[in-house]
């Protein structure tokens, strides 16, 4: 009986400390903040990446599949919901132009945050990236229909037979 009374009395003592902050000095909440003139982005690595080329030797059939895979498999959870889904919606329709300048629009930037802060128009769109996939992107980013947008599709929603 008295280990309970004790084990209550220490619970409610570490509920009430909860309260305070762990940390009584100067805490770091460094996080990437893009091109941010005031950032030196000295503490990032730069891991230097191919060029992106374009595939020439695709069908629009194998284009489509690949740009949906590169579409849910991100480097980012957002990233893979936002893109998967607008993928879900639009590259079944796509022309061949748009699909290469979709194509170019996820796999070209080296940081998937620049796409994510141009399809939320949180930083401007590079003239190489704007179009009309970027505009789509931007208007389908704004959810003006409130869909729940919680996860990403399955990958076969290409698949005719499915």
């Amino acid at each position: 009986m008295l280990c309970v009374l004790i084990s209550k009395k220490l619970v409610n003592r570490i509920c009430q400390m909860g309260l305070r902050p762990a940390v009584t000095g100067p805490v770091s909440t460094r996080g990437y903040k893009g091109q941010a003139p005031d950032d030196s982005r000295g503490d990032l690595i730069e891991i230097p990446l191919p060029p992106w080329t374009e595939k020439h030797d695709e069908t629009m059939d194998i284009k489509r599949r690949r740009l949906l895979f590169q579409s849910r498999k991100r480097g980012m959870l957002e990233n893979c919901i936002l893109l998967s889904l607008f993928a879900k919606k639009y590259l079944t329709t796509m022309s061949e132009p748009q699909l290469r300048q979709y194509d170019r629009l996820i796999n070209e930037p080296s940081n998937d945050w620049d796409i994510y802060y141009w399809a939320t128009e949180a930083q401007p769109v590079p003239d190489v990236y704007a179009g009309e996939i970027m505009d789509l992107l931007k208007e389908f980013t704004k959810n003006r229909d409130q869909e729940q947008r919680l996860d990403a599709p399955n990958l076969e929603y290409l698949d005719k037979t499915g």
